[in-house]
């Protein structure tokens, strides 16, 4: 955003931030910093005040949204650098619409803020903002995260028993049509031509979208793809990613080139005719040759891939080195809850084999493991896996952390017996 706003671009976010806010504290009270709240901190913070650090210290002219994930409190809408109304209520939501289990935490809530409200409200909102922006100037930016269809899944009841499939799915359509709102904005006021839009997300499907349900009407939200969100697999990081740019992009085309979220960077510098600082997008690589369907060649050589348990993977062209003896993640087998104390310490597959990652080709191929290997290294060491000065980490990074800790035996669980 920053990047823009400095070439004359007006910018927004609209959406879930979920990037922290520094709210201004009761006296004497804390927070759990770099973390979620624990029950008794939820009521530890002055919502009258406005709070710092949030997207317009990061760019952006304006913002509304929500603060995290809408399972996270507060449950209320920010605009610009303070909250709409009050959370003067306790309240939570059920996860997912009709299931009985674990709602979302409970913790402050605006009067009259509900769940299934935020899909429409940011909807409108960006609606909004794309039909302000057709009679200015300036051109723009928008950043619109949505907060579904992550948890809590809400459907609207116009949308309940949608998809014969779950609710998740219910869930899924609404956020279809809801884009498909903007895409008629955009068309109905004449910017459809030259704006460039990018659909994708930042993660696979998670489990809490009840797979077994989706499996068995004949749908699998990871598609051919091991694993879900949160895995080291590809169920967590290969996502779809749709673009609509009339004036430059062709209608159909397609690539099979290798890019990352973080590229986006690079692609608006390109676009813009300037130069990063040699500090900034340090792992970005522009993808604007590809957009324009002049180049087939792949300037991404390389990308590191992470799951929630801090296990590392390094893709290159057909492999992919998972330093990891499970999936890192929330799918089988799961650290600290599968014993995998027997199973290799890292894992290779070959996509044009074995896009589904079933067999591990570590044995058969040592020379690559080293060489992927020595390559990750490389990137930490170097801080960076583009090319320019070396940057420094802002962290120690040990590569092998977490495979270790997954290779650690798994207790059996005590059973307390009767007397």
């Amino acid at each position: 955003a920053s990047l823009l706003k400095e070439h004359g671009y007006h910018t927004a976010c609209i959406g879930k931030w979920h990037l922290g806010v520094d709210w201004v504290k009761l006296p004497g009270k804390s927070v759990t910093e770099l973390n979620i709240e624990t029950a008794d901190q939820v009521h530890n913070v002055d919502y009258a005040q406005p709070f710092a650090n949030g997207p317009t210290a990061a760019g952006f002219d304006e913002y509304f949204g929500i603060s995290a994930s809408l399972d996270m409190v507060p449950y209320a809408f920010l605009k610009d650098d303070r909250v709409t109304e009050l959370p003067t209520e306790d309240r939570n939501f059920p996860l997912m619409l009709g299931r009985e289990g674990s709602p979302t935490r409970l913790g402050p809530a605006a009067p009259g803020f509900q769940a299934d409200d935020v899909l429409p409200v940011l909807t409108s909102e960006a609606a909004a903002f794309l039909r302000r922006r057709a009679t200015a100037k300036e051109p723009f930016f928008l950043y619109l995260p949505y907060a579904s269809p992550h948890t809590p899944i809400v459907p609207k009841p116009a949308w309940q028993g949608k998809s014969g499939l779950n609710m998740y799915a219910d869930f899924v359509m609404q956020q279809d049509a809801a884009l498909g709102e903007l895409l008629d904005t955009l068309d109905q006021q004449g910017l459809a031509q030259n704006t460039l839009l990018i659909v994708t997300s930042d993660n696979g499907c998670s489990p809490q979208a009840k797979f077994d349900e989706l499996l068995a009407k004949g749908h699998n939200p990871s598609h051919v793809f091991r694993g879900t969100k949160a895995d080291i697999y590809e169920g967590g990081h290969r996502v779809p990613f749709l673009v609509r740019w009339p004036a430059v992009v062709k209608s159909g085309q397609t690539s099979s080139r290798l890019l990352c979220l973080v590229d986006l960077m690079a692609t608006c510098a390109e676009m813009l005719q300037t130069d990063l600082p040699d500090g900034a997008g340090e792992d970005s690589v522009s993808f604007l040759a590809a957009l324009q369907g002049a180049s087939t060649e792949q300037p991404r050589s390389a990308v590191v891939h992470h799951s929630i348990n801090g296990s590392f993977a390094i893709r290159e062209g057909d492999w992919k080195l998972a330093l990891c003896p499970g999936s890192g993640g929330w799918s089988a087998p799961r650290p600290g809850k599968d014993d995998v104390s027997g199973w290799p310490a890292v894992q290779l597959f070959r996509f044009d084999q074995d896009v589904g990652e079933t067999k591990n080709l570590a044995e058969a191929h040592p020379e690559i493991v080293a060489r992927l290997t020595e390559r990750l290294e490389q990137f930490v060491d170097d801080g960076r896996s583009t090319p320019g000065t070396p940057q420094s980490n802002a962290v120690e990074v040990d590569i092998w952390k977490a495979g270790r800790a997954a290779h650690a035996p798994v207790r059996p669980a005590k059973v307390k017996r009767r007397s």
